[in-house]
């Protein structure tokens, strides 16, 4: 398990909305087409705070003292993204551990209305809240999701249309993330507020805010929700765990904590499917004891299924112990439990007591396979110690009980002091083992590969890559299917902890499994997995042999797959763009960018919305036609970039705007020549 904890920043939420008083006879002819009856909803005095004090709003205790109205604009993560020069940075008065309330003026309530909002992650005790002036009855509420960076809240407030309420921004949190930030409250016909649903520029605002959540799985309702990849509906997940095909069906069981879209005592989450594209959501399988103490993260943490000699479903994991709950305790064991069903599993029974020497950095994610060295059970285990991360082996004949084989292999210090999630398999008809784990490099995660040799006891690697080039891809597991193709998926997720969709309840994705494969190169390739074709529904649009000058537009598509072939040999321009989840005027894109001089490609998303702005690059040579063939994934909040000779850029992007569909081709200097390019709608993995 790649034991991600919440890093401890600062907190913001925010809430804003929009009214007056009532109207009098007179002023009834002119009232706004929102409000029938009453005044025009004109919103809170002060919306944005541009008066650069708390004008309008009245405070208690000290989270909202004069010092929480700043003009700040940027955070130690990058820009609050306020609008306006003022914005209430929770954060700002008197830090994490004050608490109070924020009290907006009386209006009333509009038919829609929206803000930004940002800070700590907790419904309960940080929020901004919609409360009605008669009874005092909060009619809806939205918490930050531990970040700094402002989230566009909509919420529709028809029920409660011209009736008097305010606004209420609280803290009773304190501690790491005990703040929060509000901005740019939006109501209808507000000549300060703005429009609720778009932006300055005419742009339409993603409805997002958990007020805007449905009852029931309804995976299409959500903005940002990626609709052919597993994502939890509520809740957080992380690592894959347990990828396996049992029976015929294909299985995915995920780090999970139901409680909250954050890190926490891990559960596994588990789904199934006919085809390893559309999935079935599962009873969750593997449940921690309840928590000895509020702040025990015991839990149970990554590991790995196989189908036994009895032909039940095993599952190897690792128990973690929080010791500071429970002192004296060994941290991390080994657990196996099995299940006759593939779903109900039975009590656990320890497989390993306590880590080998050398496991200083920790000792997680045992991966269990066949070794068809010996025939026996093998099992491979994350550890480091000295700034080295390293990979120990595990035998048993039976799946009870285990024998320590050695180290397996290390790393040195370039390549991370801990190695999490280790997979070794061997692909090919040559004898050739590859070994996957993840790690930290210089604050950065990465996925790394080693193919080599494996004598039964040791692996020897030849060549070292890395898996997925771009930025938010970790903890790959793999698995062999019953025709024989090695599958693969992986946490997709942001790992500066830019998760907008916290503010709908949820965090976490998995990626679209993928195929790997043996490059001519010996490196190692991967590919989307040949199933998710029959995802594709309706073709959006199709050219051939197209020369670009300057920008065109393909189409667009919110789910959708692009497949182009680009002529290098024709194109004179050296750099080419495929803009991704494109907005009219250029507001916001995902740029994928090949430079031909260079033989390089960059997936950037400083301009892609809510998420992290950062780029990502990997080497890619063009065939020998001099043709570069890229296969692009589009989900509503991920793009997934494969290219013909195996590489793959993966990243989390979270578009504004709900025009950020457009696929665009451009050339800088020269021209682009299109041999080909198909954009398609992507079907839901999931049936509402």
């Amino acid at each position: 398990m790649s034991r991600w904890t919440a890093p401890n920043l600062i907190a913001i939420a925010a809430l804003l909305v929009a009214a007056t008083a009532p109207a009098s006879a007179n002023t009834l002819a002119h009232r706004a087409p929102d409000a029938p009856r009453g005044p025009k909803a004109t919103g809170p005095v002060n919306p944005g705070f541009e008066t650069g004090d708390l004008t309008g709003w009245t405070a208690t205790g000290d989270a909202f003292g004069p010092g929480a109205v700043s003009d700040t604009d940027t955070y130690w993560g990058g820009p609050f993204h306020h609008k306006g020069r003022y914005h209430l940075w929770g954060h700002a008065a008197e830090g994490d551990d004050a608490t109070g309330t924020l009290t907006s003026s009386s209006f009333a309530a509009p038919s829609r209305m929206s803000f930004a909002i940002a800070g700590g992650w907790d419904p309960d005790r940080l929020y901004v809240a919609l409360v009605r002036d008669s009874d005092g009855r909060q009619l809806l509420k939205q918490t930050g999701m531990d970040d700094e960076a402002y989230v566009r809240i909509v919420w529709d407030t028809g029920r409660w249309r011209g009736q008097a309420v305010h606004l209420e921004v609280v803290d009773r949190k304190t501690g790491g993330w005990g703040h929060i930030n509000l901005d740019d409250v939006r109501t209808p016909n507000d000549p300060v507020g703005g429009d609720p649903d778009q932006d300055d520029n005419g742009l339409t605002f993603r409805t997002l805010g958990q007020a805007n959540q449905p009852t029931g799985h309804q995976y299409a309702a959500d903005a940002l929700r990626p609709q052919f990849h597993y994502t939890p509906y509520q809740g957080w997940i992380n690592d894959p765990n347990g990828v396996v095909q049992f029976r015929g069906r294909h299985h995915l069981f995920s780090q999970h904590y139901p409680d909250a879209p954050l890190w926490g005592p891990m559960h596994w989450a588990h789904a199934d499917s006919p085809d390893a594209v559309r999935w079935r959501e599962l009873p969750i399988a593997l449940t921690p004891a309840p928590p000895a103490t509020p702040t025990d993260n015991s839990g149970i943490f990554s590991g790995s299924a196989v189908e036994d000699d009895d032909g039940n479903l095993t599952v190897a994991y690792t128990r973690f112990t929080d010791t500071e709950a429970h002192p004296g305790a060994k941290p991390e064991t080994v657990e196996i439990a099995t299940s006759t069903d593939g779903v109900r599993f039975g009590a656990p029974r320890e497989a390993v007591a306590e880590p080998p020497a050398g496991s200083g950095a920790g000792f997680r994610d045992p991966k269990v396979f066949r070794d068809p060295a010996d025939n026996r059970w093998k099992m491979v285990v994350g550890s480091g110690d000295g700034g080295r991360g390293r990979v120990h082996l595990y035998a048993s004949d039976d799946l009870r009980a285990w024998t320590y084989e050695g180290v397996l292999t290390e790393g040195d210090e370039s390549t991370g002091a801990m190695w999490e999630c280790p997979d070794l398999f061997p692909l090919g008809d040559d004898g050739t083992w590859v070994l996957l784990y993840s790690t930290n490099e210089g604050g950065e995660s990465v996925q790394r590969y080693a193919v080599g040799s494996y004598d039964g006891g040791k692996f020897t690697a030849d060549r070292h890559g890395v898996l997925d080039g771009g930025g938010d891809s970790y903890a790959a597991q793999s698995y062999r299917t019953g025709d024989g193709r090695r599958l693969m998926t992986a946490w997709m997720s942001d790992w500066n902890v830019k998760e907008p969709t916290r503010v709908n309840g949820w965090a976490g994705a998995q990626t679209l499994h993928r195929e790997l494969f043996l490059r001519p190169d010996g490196g190692l390739g991967q590919r989307p997995v040949k199933e998710a074709d029959t995802l594709e529904k309706d073709t959006i649009a199709s050219v051939k042999d197209k020369k670009v000058k300057g920008g065109w537009r393909l189409g667009r598509g919110d789910t959708a797959r692009l497949k182009a072939v680009l002529d290098l040999n024709a194109t004179t321009a050296d750099t080419v763009t495929v803009r991704l989840k494109a907005a009219p005027g250029g507001a916001e894109a995902t740029e994928l960018r090949y430079r031909k001089s260079a033989g390089t490609l960059t997936l950037d998303t400083a301009g892609s919305g809510y998420g992290t702005a950062d780029s990502y690059t990997t080497r890619v040579a063009p065939a020998a036609d001099g043709t570069l063939s890229l296969d692009v994934l589009i989900d509503r909040s991920s793009v997934e970039v494969f290219t013909g000779d195996g590489e793959a850029l993966t990243a989390r992007v979270y578009p504004r705007y709900q025009e950020s569909d457009g696929v665009e081709f451009a050339a800088d200097g020269g021209e682009l020549h299109i041999k080909s390019a198909t954009l398609t709608a992507m079907g839901s993995s999931w049936s509402d």
